[in-house]
């Protein structure tokens, strides 16, 4: 009973935007069958019964979406309805399952089943002492603790995979503000320090100038020496950040989809597969924008993940299985999405998918590991090689 009970203190199910609500009014058949077999065309009957019937729906639409004391009060007056229209034909016993069911979705089971029992234990009373046999309620009895034992069930199912929904997005909230907080102390610690030293030196050498152009020149030879160290450290610390980035995407492409209903299915060699450096940011950049077009255009039920690697290139494969893409047009992400991958040397195709959604597909060329290498390296030395010609500018001649 503990569990039930803390579960119950949760926050109130979206209940009123399920499907099932709708569907379950299909139980309503029952209450005008015993008018139907055999036909029984009385007027009088008939419009008790269709009053009944528009008196229960509006309390039972709200009954999903009232707080516990109010819900229980509903199920009050369903069963009220039942046990006015059991004196008119024993239809008015469906409207008791109702008023369980609502029970079991709304109240704690301790309470569910008291007062459930003891709607159950009045309904029989009332049949029998209308001259009904015993053996024709039973059924009635047993669908509508059924109902009522599905109703607390489904009702703790539900609050569990609120809950895990929950869980999943703090986790990804916290894992961000973590990456955050690292990247940023990294940052502080490799470059706040460095900076301090070459903001200090370069004052230093212009001061210096004038008087001391040797002893400037070695202090603008130190500046150097610092930047290249820096731009050696601030190297290796964005390839930690970015070995770890494809992988995060994945992860977040997983709990992202299941977080809005969307079933998803990740290719294990995507999980297996050790992308390069230089594609990690690209690739999880691309898979990210695939994502957020699926949640966003495609309606999709179903989207697979792939990844993979050939002699020539790399291939990272979105599918869904929604609306398709249509005439409509690229938007700003997708463009992005292009000129990111171009300026890697790959491309983007945008098709329709065999099962009519889309499939998206981004290659990279399968570069050589030293040719990877310098690729990378190329616009951080750049920045290094700017510093030798001041240094020969401020040289005697």
């Amino acid at each position: 009973m503990k569990l039930f009970g803390s579960v119950f203190k949760s926050d109130t199910l979206d209940a009123g935007s399920q499907p099932w609500r709708k569907l379950n009014l299909i139980y309503l058949v029952f209450v005008f069958l015993p008018l139907l077999m055999p036909l029984d065309l009385a007027p009088l009957k008939w419009a008790l019964t269709v009053l009944a019937v528009l008196l229960f729906l509006p309390i039972y639409w709200r009954s999903y979406v009232q707080a516990p004391a109010d819900a229980l009060r509903s199920a009050l007056l369903i069963a009220l309805l039942g046990f006015a229209l059991i004196f008119v034909h024993a239809g008015g016993g469906s409207f008791i399952v109702y008023a369980m069911a609502t029970l079991g979705f709304h109240q704690k089971p301790r309470t569910a089943l008291i007062v459930g029992l003891s709607l159950q234990a009045f309904m029989l009373l009332l049949f029998v002492g209308l001259g009904y046999p015993i053996i024709a309620v039973l059924p009635m009895l047993v669908i509508s603790l059924a109902m009522m034992a599905g109703a607390i069930f489904g009702r703790r199912e539900m609050l569990r995979n609120a809950q895990l929904h929950l869980s999943q997005t703090e986790v990804v909230r916290h894992a961000k503000n973590a990456e955050r907080e690292r990247i940023s102390r990294d940052l502080h610690d490799l470059l706040g320090h460095t900076l301090s030293v070459i903001a200090m030196k370069s004052e230093l050498a212009r001061k210096l100038a004038p008087r001391d152009l040797a002893a400037a020149i070695g202090e603008i030879s130190e500046v150097e020496r610092i930047s290249r160290d820096a731009l050696a450290q601030v190297r290796e610390a964005v390839t930690g950040m970015r070995t770890t980035e494809f992988s995060a995407e994945l992860a977040s492409a997983r709990v992202t989809l299941m977080s809005a209903g969307v079933a998803v299915q990740i290719d294990e060699a995507a999980l297996s597969l050790t992308v390069p450096e230089i594609y990690t940011q690209v690739l999880g950049l691309a898979l990210r924008e695939a994502i957020t077009n699926v949640l966003r255009h495609s309606q999709a039920s179903r989207v697979e993940i792939s990844l993979k690697q050939t002699d020539t290139h790399w291939q990272l494969c979105v599918q869904d299985d929604g609306v398709g893409i249509g005439a409509r047009l690229p938007g700003n992400g997708l463009s992005g999405m292009q000129a990111r991958l171009s300026c890697a040397g790959g491309g983007l195709q945008l098709s329709a998918a065999q099962n009519g959604g889309t499939l998206l597909q981004a290659q990279l060329p399968n570069l050589p590991g030293k040719a990877a290498i310098q690729s990378a390296n190329d616009a951080s030395e750049s920045i290094s090689m700017a510093l030798p010609p001041l240094v020969s500018a401020l040289a005697p001649r």
